[in-house]
């Protein structure tokens, strides 16, 4: 990949053109060209100091260039998520380390942040451009720099302090902190963007010890899988991926990083996914749980186990909460910022904190009976703190809802609203028969029996054929792709079957899946990409339905939309480009359950690889 030597473009670079490195508090991603353009600091839900990405003229950035490169290739270090920038150029090659070092024994837990960049010369001289330009609290915060002679700059405004500690001279040139330096073969030139701590310079060799630190720790995390399919490379990034959005102080999981990311350029669904969905974290328990993951499951339980208590009397649980639990995460629009690409609103906050979405009561259930089955036992107050969240099921679930998608165009008895609760039902009767837990199971059963009936009798469409998205309605709708993988049907029920051939008559393009039609009854007008959780979704129905050879090949299909890293973002666009939040918890998850199921059905069907999906 080209990339010019003057000055960066006035447009964000693409979405998929970034890597993401982490700390388990936060996360900052590196573009191919090497600047860092989105972060948010302390935390994932901090207001960002760098944020290129939503405007790149005030949001801030941190840049190392090389002169005269000819091509940048970006790489993981092997199972890790150590960044290496490589920038190649026939007189020279240079590598660019880009890390955050995650608490652990050898680097204990601490308010600390950093991000460490180490340059090497590979092979001839090059002249490295360093410049720290942050833009505090979604660049609305001024600052001051300051040079601090033998160790760098520091940074100063009323959100905070950044120390931009360097082993070469920086000069303050207006917001930024510069350096230009010729490095020559063997040489190094290391740098740290530190939220917190102690202004002071460089210890010897400290940047390659952290760096050493960093890669041991995700090497003895990752040893931990105990996935052996055919896809293992697939599976341990995006294990890699729902690592790095785990808050390890709480042991909550934010859907995405990043915010106002747009699902469609030029539209309005820009949303700020750095909080704690329910049902997002309940899947990627899962995902996390079966390839053997159970510490993560289990500091999730806890997290869960406190928004159940908390929740006042009589109320269902929220659908998203901060990472501290908080419950108030009112929706605001930065109208300061360009938006990536000129997309706006900028949002932060999410005002789907007050919708009513019923499903999340089935993912949670369906999460917890797998823990308890698969992890440890839980609690009984964790149980008697669940029948409460199910007591106020069993009163709410005829409700309208807002529903999964989080539409905005007003509430529906929507399908799978109404299948989750059966989920919700049917999952805790089987913890009671399995622990002997005390449960009204009679009522239990009756309400679980009442949903599946209004799926089967209010939701089918005898004229379309089709489970549709909600009652009395034509409209499709791809969420109902899990009904095998929850068990509500079977892979080869006939109502399940026909709903698939319709799905792809209406939803599939090229292998893609779209969550549904988009006709501005969800109260928008603006078009949207595929989606792609609901492709691998679709890979796995596929594959449990008996149709294992298309399911593979839409599967390898669906590897090509990854970025050079192996990343997902929310959707996918019409040209194939990367569009909403990034890297985002759903899509990872969902390839991990694709990929485990596909390997086993491959494995007993001995399915040939060239038979094609349907055109």
């Amino acid at each position: 990949m080209k990339h010019d030597i003057g000055p960066r473009q006035a447009v964000a670079p693409p979405i998929e053109d970034h890597g993401v490195i982490g700390d388990l508090h936060t996360v900052a991603l590196v573009g191919v060209d090497g600047t860092i353009d989105w972060c948010c600091l302390p935390r994932f839900d901090a207001p960002s100091v760098f944020g290129a990405l939503l405007d790149t003229g005030r949001g801030g950035s941190f840049s190392v260039r090389v002169r005269d490169v000819e091509r940048t290739k970006q790489m993981y270090l092997p199972d890790s998520n150590v960044l290496l920038t490589r920038f190649l150029a026939e007189a020279a090659v240079a590598e660019l380390y880009d890390f955050m070092v995650p608490d652990h024994p050898s680097c204990p837990a601490s308010d600390v942040r950093q991000i460490v960049r180490q340059v090497r010369m590979v092979r001839g001289s090059a002249t490295v451009e360093v410049e720290c330009r942050p833009a505090f609290d979604y660049a609305r915060a001024t600052h001051t720099v300051e040079v601090v002679e033998g160790v760098g700059a520091v940074f100063t405004s009323p959100a905070g302090a950044l120390v931009l500690r360097s082993t070469v001279p920086l000069r303050a040139e207006g917001d930024a902190a510069v350096a230009t330096v010729v490095l020559e073969p063997g040489r190094t030139l290391e740098l740290a963007a530190q939220w917190g701590g102690e202004v002071r310079p460089f210890g010897r060799g400290e940047a390659s010890r952290l760096l050493d630190d960093t890669l041991r720790y995700w090497d003895g995390w990752l040893r931990r899988s105990t996935y052996q399919g055919r896809y293992r490379e697939a599976v341990e990034r995006s294990a890699l991926v729902l690592k790095l959005l785990v808050h390890q102080p709480t042991g909550a999981l934010v859907a995405a990083p990043t915010t106002s990311l747009p699902e469609s350029l030029g539209g309005g669904r820009n949303w700020d996914y750095r909080y704690t969905w329910v049902r997002d974290a309940a899947f990627t328990l899962y995902a996390l749980m079966r390839l053997g993951f159970t510490e993560e499951a289990a500091a999730f339980i806890d997290w869960l186990h406190h928004r159940c208590v908390e929740a006042p009397p009589g109320t269902g649980l929220q659908v998203l909460y901060g990472i501290d639990g908080r419950s108030e995460l009112p929706e605001t629009v930065l109208d300061h910022l360009a938006g990536y690409r000129g997309s706006r609103p900028v949002r932060i906050g999410n005002a789907a904190a007050n919708q009513l979405q019923l499903d999340i009561h089935g993912e949670l259930m369906d999460s917890v009976y797998l823990y308890n089955k698969h992890g440890e036992p839980i609690s009984y107050e964790l149980w008697e703190a669940l029948s409460r969240q199910l007591e106020w099921l069993e009163k709410h679930w005829e409700e309208p809802d807002d529903g999964i998608w989080e539409t905005r165009g007003g509430r529906r008895r929507f399908t799978y609203s109404a299948l989750m609760t059966w989920v919700a039902f049917e999952r805790a009767m089987r913890i009671a028969r399995h622990r002997g837990m005390p449960a009204p199971v009679e009522r239990w059963r009756d309400a679980a029996a009442a949903a599946y009936r209004y799926v089967q009798e209010e939701c089918w469409s005898p004229e379309l054929g089709a489970y549709v998205q909600y009652a009395d309605g034509r409209t499709l709708d791809a969420s109902l792709l899990v009904m095998p993988l929850v068990k509500f049907a079977g892979p080869s029920d006939p109502r399940f079957l026909s709903t698939v051939r319709r799905l792809e008559d209406e939803l599939v393009s090229d292998s893609l899946v779209h969550r549904y039609r988009t006709d501005g009854t969800d109260g928008f007008l603006d078009r949207e990409g595929t989606f792609n959780l609901c492709s691998f979704w679709y890979v796995e129905a596929l594959a449990r339905a008996g149709r294992v050879g298309e399911a593979r090949y839409i599967f390898e299909k669906m590897t090509t939309h990854a970025n050079h890293l192996g990343l997902y973002a929310e959707e996918i666009g019409a040209a194939g480009e990367a569009l909403g939040n990034f890297p985002q918890a759903f899509t990872h998850l969902a390839l991990i359950s694709a990929a485990t199921n596909l390997d086993r059905a491959i494995t007993a069907n001995r399915a040939p690889t060239s038979r094609h999906c349907r055109p």
